[in-house]
């Protein structure tokens, strides 16, 4: 609930680098062209073209992609199946040339191999692919071997003739796995033709075809070709990689990859892999494609032989095509959308005349000025116009009304013989002249000011704020006295009343009353004075003693150490009988002012009625108690008080008790003292005792 006169402003609390950022966003502000409806819509209008143009371009873009992939993937395969088929017919006529030179072979040619081996080599191996020749006979342990160094016999190993019974057993050409050549070191295919005459095998011919020192798909093939890894080349044309059917390289631009397995290698096991699958699910051995680690393949098998050939091509430089157009036509919709969007600015421009017509009537509107050159328009902005001439014309009327209504409210706070004043935000908006006088202020001293300035202290600004809150959240108003200040520094009671302006809404503010009630807290404080204080003494009477009494019993454990002094006069009936009762009066003021000058300001000196004082000594042990005792008895003793040539003396018989766990009551504990008190007079007077704590006295009695 709003208790804006003394609520403070409460915000949580923010660190040094948190405030500096909220003031700064705080201070900051936007240009006033950047909320213009105008600029928003031509902006909502650009972004929207520059969407839809891109939206339109990544489309066209993502088909014509996927239309030039598919048709890098049938340019692929075709020349693949192409240069496999090529590379096939290379091997033939490879093997037909070779069976042309056996076949020329006379028939004891093998009786004699290094010969024939000889005579072999100078008809195959120039311009051959082959590195050299071999001539014998399956069984025979040496045969002819003829290179470019020349013939000699070369002794046939075990594996050696595992490819040799091979080669007889089939009754055709073969050509070896990759392997690694005895003579040369290096790896080689050896291609092996059994000769037959009259249907049985009289002899075996064969070469090698060197992998390393020569190119073997340029040399199959008739024409230089690029073999790699699918890394190399210009981008443009595809490279090319030969391999077995079990993966093994056969022909490679590195060539330290040969007779390695074409998975080994991280860019091509993906192409790898995939023939693999295709061949597991049963398809026909045709050329397929893939695309796998950013690169295009193509693989086809060489006809007639356990072959493969694989194409690789970068995807990026089959793509590049689409990207340079997409580029350009990025560049070209962008210039369109500029252009497009000028055009709707003009159009803009053009309907919303009417609504800029209708901002600066508005503002002739609020600078008090109606010219009457309201807008004419269909549509929103019509309607808008319409709407807004009817609510000028009611808030016209409502204007004429509320000045009259503040005219009588102004009269009537004129008239209030109490001070009147109306609060929000923790300021002064409205008060009256009878609030001003109160306050010794002018009203424009007062109007916009913070409520605290007529405050007598900081402490009752900040009390007063939670009690007017509780009220108002129960649904009732305030009503309370406190100490004000006036303009020139003297201080006055007020009465503050206080009721919301909406109990809904704390943020309506507050009505307030004042009036000065100074004379009335001044009677009631006297009153109250006289009910609680001797008043012929000055001092607490019984009726006080006994209310501070029994709080500082209750407050117990925190009130102690406390001590209690009776004090019974001695011969002070004499004075009474004597001198009469005006001395016996004065005797008693004296005894009084002599009593209080050897105490502490904190502690209470009290007339019981009679001759009979006490002292309540608070945060006072009995051995203190004791002394204080002793000093007041001293007072009293030397006291003397002239009157009518006479000088008049009295004494004093005291008892103290200290408060103690052991006390069931205040009355108790007065009793004990009272006891004490009973006892030093009782033992001679003008003397202290202090209770013995071990003395139980009931009420009622000493």
């Amino acid at each position: 609930m709003d208790a804006d006169l003394f609520i403070d402003d409460a915000r949580p609390a923010r660190g040094a680098w948190a405030q500096r950022l909220w003031a700064a966003m705080r201070g900051w502000r936007l240009p006033p062209w950047a909320g213009s409806l105008y600029l928003r819509l031509v902006l909502g209008g650009l972004v929207a073209l520059l969407a839809a143009v891109g939206v339109t371009l990544a489309m066209m873009a993502q088909r014509a992609e996927a239309g030039l992939l598919d048709a890098a993937h049938a340019s692929a395969l075709d020349e693949t199946r192409r240069e496999a088929a090529a590379l096939g017919q290379g091997l033939d006529r490879l093997i037909e040339r070779t069976a042309f030179a056996a076949a020329r072979l006379p028939t004891g040619a093998f009786a004699e191999p290094e010969r024939a081996a000889g005579e072999l080599a100078r008809e195959l191996l120039p311009g051959s692919v082959l590195s050299n020749v071999y001539v014998g006979r399956p069984g025979q342990a040496g045969w002819g071997y003829a290179d470019a160094a020349g013939v000699r016999r070369f002794e046939v190993t075990p594996a050696d003739r595992e490819l040799v019974d091979e080669a007889v057993r089939l009754r055709r050409p073969t050509l070896s796995q990759p392997l690694l050549g005895r003579v040369s070191g290096e790896p080689v295919v050896v291609m092996l033709h059994p000769v037959l005459q009259e249907g049985r095998v009289v002899g075996v011919v064969g070469g090698s075809l060197r992998l390393a020192s020569r190119d073997l798909l340029a040399g199959l093939m008739g024409h230089p070709m690029e073999s790699a890894n699918g890394q190399g080349g210009d981008g443009q044309r595809p490279v090319f990689t030969l391999t077995d059917r079990e993966g093994r390289i056969l022909a490679h631009r590195e060539r330290s990859r040969l007779m390695a397995r074409l998975s080994d290698d991280d860019a091509q096991r993906g192409a790898w892999q995939a023939w693999q699958a295709r061949e597991a699910s049963g398809q026909e051995e045709t050329a397929s494609s893939w695309s796998a680690s950013g690169l295009l393949y193509a693989a086809a098998p060489v006809p007639g032989h356990d072959w493969l050939l694989w194409s690789a091509r970068p995807l990026q430089a089959v793509l590049a095509p689409v990207a340079k157009a997409q580029r350009a036509v990025v560049v070209q919709g962008a210039m369109l959308a500029l252009g497009l969007t000028l055009l709707l600015a003009l159009l803009l421009r053009w309907q919303l005349q009417p609504l800029r017509q209708l901002e600066r009537h508005a503002r002739a509107l609020l600078a008090g000025e109606d010219r009457g050159d309201w807008p004419q328009a269909n549509g929103e902005i019509g309607r808008l116009a319409r709407t807004l001439h009817h609510l000028w014309a009611e808030r016209t009327q409502m204007e004429s009304f509320n000045a009259q209504v503040l005219q009588k409210l102004g009269s009537v706070m004129a008239a209030s013989p109490v001070g009147l004043a109306f609060t929000r935000n923790q300021n002064f908006e409205l008060v009256s002249d009878e609030l001003c006088r109160m306050l010794g202020r002018q009203q424009d001293e007062v109007l916009g000011q913070c409520t605290q300035i007529i405050f007598a202290s900081n402490e009752d600004y900040a009390a007063l704020g939670p009690q007017v809150g509780a009220a108002f959240a129960s649904g009732q108003p305030y009503s309370g006295e406190w100490p004000l200040l006036r303009a020139d520094g003297s201080r006055f009671w007020g009465l503050l009343r206080a009721r919301p302006v909406a109990p809904d809404d704390p943020c309506a503010g507050t009505i307030w009353s004042l009036n000065d009630v100074s004379e009335q807290v001044l009677a009631r404080r006297q009153l109250e004075h006289a009910a609680h204080h001797d008043a012929l003494t000055g001092v607490v009477n019984r009726q006080g003693f006994e209310g501070a009494l029994q709080a500082l019993f209750e407050a117990q454990p925190g009130s102690r150490p406390a001590s209690l002094v009776m004090i019974d006069l001695d011969h002070f009936k004499p004075i009474n009988d004597t001198a009469g009762h005006a001395a016996g009066d004065a005797m008693l003021v004296a005894v009084a002012q002599a009593i209080g000058s050897r105490v502490r300001a904190t502690d209470i000196v009290v007339r019981l009625g009679g001759d009979e004082f006490a002292l309540l000594l608070p945060h006072c042990p009995h051995e203190r108690a004791l002394g204080v005792a002793e000093k007041v008895r001293e007072a009293i003793t030397d006291l003397a008080l002239t009157w009518e040539a006479h000088t008049l003396r009295v004494g004093a018989s005291l008892g103290v008790a200290e408060l103690s766990e052991h006390h069931e009551s205040a009355a108790q504990w007065m009793a004990q003292a009272d006891a004490a008190c009973y006892e030093a007079k009782r033992q001679g007077r003008g003397r202290v005792r202090l209770a013995r704590p071990e003395l139980r006295v009931m009420q009622g009695g000493r």
